[in-house]
């Protein structure tokens, strides 16, 4: 039997920046990411924002001042990320971590757009 799930990249360091609200990763690769909370927490992996299909994710709005409190490992494979607005369902594998990194500017973007079309901000 093989297994099909397999790690792509992997981080050789993580810091948590909480005054400035980042988490900067350096990956095995050379890559360095700096991801802020608020794209992170708007972003996370968790079904209550994501949703359970490609139509169901929830915009979430008011998070401007997010922070990070706390990050676990989970397995060798990902991190949970406590965000200062109590949500931590969300857990983000080394490979979603790169992705977001490179698709930053993009995602951004996108979630700054959607805001918009459906009258929400960024402010609480």
């Amino acid at each position: 039997m093989t297994d099909d799930f397999s790690i792509q990249h992997q981080p050789k360091e993580i810091r948590l920046k909480r005054e400035e609200k980042i988490l900067e990763i350096d990956f095995e690769d050379g890559q360095t990411f700096s991801l802020t909370a608020e794209l992170l927490r708007v972003e996370s992996p968790s079904a209550d924002v994501q949703g359970h299909g490609p139509d169901q994710k929830t915009i979430v709005a008011g998070r401007r001042h997010v922070g990070i409190m706390n990050v676990e490992p989970v397995g060798n494979y990902a991190i949970r990320i406590n965000f200062d607005d109590m949500h931590d369902t969300g857990i983000f594998s080394w490979d979603t971590l790169y992705d977001y990194g490179v698709r930053q500017d993009e995602m951004w973007q996108d979630y700054v757009d959607a805001l918009e079309a459906k009258g929400l901000s960024r402010d609480p």
